[in-house]
């Protein structure tokens, strides 16, 4: 697979965007709406004009059309043809080119229904499929042409939580397996940092930064970058004890954090606000990560509540939108319990020292 480089690229939404995704890698195209992730992507595709460069594998692209170009795009809304059957749509686009025998097309497509695990899915028609039943349909179908590149503009923002975590774990697995260079888009932290060999965040038009999911959420480059990720809560942890089934325990000043565990000392570990639970009554279920406080200050905003609580002598930020807030009642001086998600913690795996 090829790797991707865009050499002052601009139009009406992209300003000056200069930036190379690796040979084999899955980059993440992390903003807002309105940032300009689409718009780069289907630069690269060759579906709008632009000035600048785009290169695959140092050889230009700019004047070869996008047919050519041999992008597999999986969009947002999927596009699957109504009127055709699952296999028909997954080997659409190899019936396309003139050079593709039948037996061939009939082979591939079979192969792609294994992989996705979509065999029994291949008489269907679209209207009889799930949310996920399609986006696989989708995703088989943008990699029967054997793309050089994959691009995936928010394929699973129509999806429940559950399922989008599921399928977000399958596609990561897929393009590990095919070492396709990918560019995949979404406005979600938590779901970019969860995939992402590494994240290019946008805003406006430009490339803020790019660099890995650590980088990103523990040392960010510019205030705008800041205030798009939020403020984290970052725990500094001296020393580490493994536990059993892929955790660890750390010792973060006076909090002891159990965390996902991949095999390197932990440094830091982080959680954005609004993944801190919060009550006034002590929640039912494990002890993991629970911890009681004492709310210091009380922030109101258009649409939520951040609550600065002190545990153990340190300040942890809570996030909770008004609705919630206003059935908890939170007051100043009052006494709360709250949770650190097992599910949410980011950790940076370097300098902490273990026993």
């Amino acid at each position: 697979m090829p790797s991707i480089s865009l050499t002052s690229v601009s139009n009406y939404v992209l300003k000056d965007v200069s930036f190379t995704v690796r040979d084999g890698e899955f980059m993440v195209l992390l903003g807002h709406n309105g940032a300009g992730k689409s718009t780069l992507l289907n630069i690269i595709a060759g579906l709008i004009p632009y000035q600048g460069s785009v290169r695959f594998d140092d050889t230009p692209v700019d004047d070869i059309s996008t047919e050519k170009r041999n992008v597999g795009y999986l969009s947002q809304d999927l596009a699957l043809f109504p009127h055709m059957k699952v296999r028909a749509n997954i080997g659409y686009g190899l019936r396309m080119r003139p050079d593709r025998k039948r037996s061939k097309i009939d082979d591939k497509v079979d192969a792609l229904l294994e992989m996705m695990n979509i065999r029994h899915l291949g008489d269907r028609y679209p209207r009889d499929l799930s949310g996920g039943e399609k986006q696989r349909v989708a995703l088989a179908r943008a990699m029967a042409i054997d793309p050089k590149v994959l691009l995936m503009d928010e394929p699973l923002n129509s999806l429940d939580l559950m399922s989008a975590k599921y399928l977000r774990t399958e596609i990561r697995h897929l393009q590990k397996k095919l070492r396709a260079t990918t560019l995949f888009v979404t406005h979600s932290l938590d779901e970019a940092s969860e995939i992402a060999d590494r994240i290019a965040v946008m805003d406006n038009g430009e490339i803020l930064q790019v660099g890995t999911p650590d980088e990103i959420i523990f040392s960010p480059a510019e205030v705008r970058v800041r205030n798009f990720i939020g403020e984290p809560n970052i725990f500094e942890c001296r020393s580490s004890r493994i536990l059993e089934n892929g955790l660890a325990v750390s010792r973060c000043g006076r909090l002891e954090i159990i965390s996902p565990y991949e095999g390197t000392p932990i440094h830091k570990i982080a959680i954005q606000p609004e993944h801190v639970y919060v009550s006034t009554v002590a929640p039912a279920g494990p002890h993991i990560n629970r911890f009681q406080g004492v709310v210091r200050e009380i922030k109101h905003y258009p649409s939520m509540v951040r609550l600065t609580i002190e545990v153990a002598g340190q300040p942890i930020l809570a996030q909770l939108p008004k609705r919630l807030s206003r059935m908890q009642a939170f007051t100043e001086g009052s006494e709360v319990y709250l949770i650190l998600k097992l599910r949410w913690l980011q950790v940076l795996n370097s300098g902490a020292q273990w026993h």
